[in-house]
């Protein structure tokens, strides 16, 4: 080939690569990314890939508690979703104006247990008054900090209504999310742990020794909402979870469908 040929056809080539390369990336939107309650993390990871095999969406999750993730959406995180373990923290975006509200769904519920390591002997029924303390001994009660985590603002309502709460107040794990005061008592570091029942099940390292009463705390509600400054991809995720796909997934993990 004629060399003034050979550097035509090759700055042809050149040329065409680089102007693919922009319809490329326009076929590839950006994750979304989706902040999720830590109780949410065995679902989710099952969800979240599902939905890329079916739209090619790609999902990325981020886990913490409800109030760090909805203190870093405060601070400019740059969220597509928020999926919170309470309503207050959901209720604390929206008063900020930093949720979609238009997308907002109460979309699931859970139940709230008392567990021990697995080995434990311990043997409690919970009622008005019971002796959460004395199973205690010189042990400490595990469960989300009261004053943010909402598994803690949970069992704070529990044992208060239940008249137990001044015995055990200042013997507490004051854990950062729920599967961090799970893990104290898989570890065997607390003889007790106050934690969802959706944890309980996936964690074989702890047995549950008790169910709260329903009636001992607001019910246990997560909903869901894209934000303010999400992706518009983001609805279409926040209605996948409310479909029939997720619901199963939901469903396995122990979570009740609240709509």
């Amino acid at each position: 080939m004629h060399p003034g040929r050979r550097v035509a056809l090759l700055a042809l080539i050149v040329s065409l690569f680089a102007t693919s390369l922009p319809l490329h990336a326009a076929a590839s939107p950006p994750p979304l990314l989706v902040f999720a309650a830590s109780s949410l993390t065995d679902a989710m990871d099952q969800i979240g890939p599902a939905y890329t095999r079916s739209t090619g969406q790609q999902i990325k999750l981020s886990y913490a508690a409800s109030s760090v993730l909805a203190r870093q959406v405060e601070a400019g995180a740059k969220a597509d979703v928020f999926f919170s373990a309470d309503t207050d923290w959901m209720d604390y975006l929206q008063t900020r104006n930093l949720i979609d509200k238009s997308t907002r769904k109460d979309l699931l519920g859970n139940t709230l247990v008392l567990v021990a390591p697995a080995s434990s002997s311990v043997s409690l029924q919970i009622a008005p008054n019971f002796a959460l303390a004395a199973a205690l001994g010189k042990g400490r009660l595990s469960t989300g900090d009261p004053d943010s985590v909402p598994v803690g603002k949970y069992a704070r309502m529990a044992l208060t209504s239940l008249g137990v709460w001044d015995d055990v107040a200042d013997k507490l794990i004051r854990a950062e999310n729920v599967r961090s005061a799970l893990s104290f008592v898989g570890r065997g570091e607390a003889p007790l742990g106050i934690v969802y029942a959706t944890d309980a099940l996936v964690d074989k390292k702890v047995k549950v020794v008790g169910t709260f009463p329903t009636n001992s705390h607001l019910p246990i509600v997560y909903p869901v909402a894209a934000t303010v400054s999400a992706q518009p991809s983001a609805k279409a995720f926040v209605t996948y979870l409310q479909g029939e796909s997720a619901q199963a997934v939901f469903k396995q993990y122990g979570f009740s469908i609240l709509h």
